[in-house]
């Protein structure tokens, strides 16, 4: 078996020198682009650096969930981009894993673990909120599978997906989170249509997908028909477990460079004091989720699930970051009025804006600040639950 130590001695060697190579091409400030993440997906592909703790029998290193953490982290110290098929990585292959049937791991891993299939995640509907009990998108039975009809929405990336996996509803009459499955759905298929949204930074990563009467063969559900919200729970569990690693390690570093901002800034003696008492306040705040998510790692490192610090953490990053990039927009002074998309010699505030727009989205995304609070509240503090059931 590798050893943990050398395995990340070879791998540090390897990230920066490919992260060199990489930022000839892209700089950093181009890290959130599709082209950018796509080139640094195949990098990690091609040096078999995906399927860390699969099985062998699947192509994997069996290597510990502490040295995929660790790994996690390294890569998030040296500034390196969220590789595309990242839903695919952290949630879905965990979740295969654990769920699939032989036929089904050998049909959808190779194409993760080699880069070839993007993958992409259906859980929004229109005025549904965050509610993802209340999936109306529907599987009818036929003879040689299902025919799914229905419409998601914020889906990240479908325009570039080769599968998505989502929550259908295959149980006529069923109500909440009843009679759900988690369905892998092709979306090259006859009958599915993307059409992109754009946001508030100019991009369109995120799509309104249309299934219309779309045929899904037997053996695309993950687990039993009937049980996927159980599936996805467990999917949540991964998304926020391990898959949360880089975001704290990139918040700190975003502080970091706040702390900075600030120094450079020529603000008045009173004004430079109230920016200081602020930016400490969030120093705090960064600590504690320091602590909160090395008490998750914990759990996961040791084979239990995050439970509840997974929306405690969730919550506390989502909204700590926000006010991290408020403050960095505010000392950008007249400059903040050039947007996310200025060229050079402004391509720095053009970044700032851009997070700071991004960031908006994280107190939705992955479970609403409202929802995690619910959730909070029913499991810890013991209040009335909501109606439904959440993520």
């Amino acid at each position: 078996m590798i050893r943990t130590e050398h395995f990340l001695e070879d791998a540090e060697a390897w990230l920066r020198t490919r992260l060199a190579q990489l930022r000839a091409r892209y700089p950093e400030t181009a890290s959130h682009t599709p082209e950018c993440r796509q080139a640094w997906n195949r990098m990690l592909c091609e040096a078999d650096l995906i399927a860390l703790t699969w099985p062998r029998e699947y192509g994997g290193r069996e290597l510990p969930t502490a040295t995929l953490i660790a790994f996690h982290e390294l890569c998030a110290r040296l500034h390196a981009p969220q590789p595309i098929n990242s839903i695919a990585h952290a949630i879905l292959a965990p979740t295969l894993l654990r769920f699939g049937t032989p036929a089904q791991k050998a049909l959808f891993l190779p194409g993760i673990r080699d880069g070839s299939e993007i993958w992409c995640q259906g859980y929004s509907e229109p005025r549904t909120g965050s509610d993802l009990s209340s999936v109306r998108t529907r599987a009818i039975p036929e003879d040689s599978g299902w025919r799914i009809s229905g419409h998601k929405i914020w889906t990240t990336q479908a325009h570039l997906a080769k599968w998505c996996f989502a929550l259908v509803r295959t149980e006529p009459g069923s109500q909440a989170h009843r009679g759900l499955s988690f369905m892998l759905i092709d979306m090259q298929a006859e009958g599915v249509r993307v059409e992109p949204i754009r946001q508030m930074t100019g991009e369109a990563d995120y799509n309104e997908v249309l299934f219309e009467a779309v045929a899904v063969p037997d053996g695309r559900i993950l687990g039993e028909p009937g049980e996927g919200w159980r599936v996805a729970m467990a999917a949540a569990e991964y998304e926020r477990g391990i898959y949360f690693m880089p975001r704290v390690v990139q918040l700190e570093a975003e502080l970091a460079q706040l702390t900075e901002a600030l120094a450079q800034a020529p603000l008045a003696q009173v004004e430079r004091a109230v920016q200081a008492r602020r930016v400490s306040e969030l120093a705090d705040l960064c600590q504690v989720i320091r602590w909160r998510v090395d008490r998750v790692l914990r759990q996961v490192a040791e084979g239990n699930t995050p439970g509840i610090d997974g929306a405690m953490l969730k919550l506390l990053w989502s909204e700590t970051r926000q006010r991290i990039w408020e403050h960095r927009v505010e000392l950008l002074g007249e400059a903040a009025i050039l947007g996310p998309q200025a060229d050079a010699p402004h391509a720095e505030a053009a970044s700032v804006l851009r997070e700071f727009l991004w960031s908006r989205a994280e107190t939705i995304v992955a479970g609403t600040s409202e929802i995690q609070r619910n959730i909070v509240g029913e499991r810890v503090l013991g209040l009335p639950k909501d109606r439904g059931q959440h993520a």
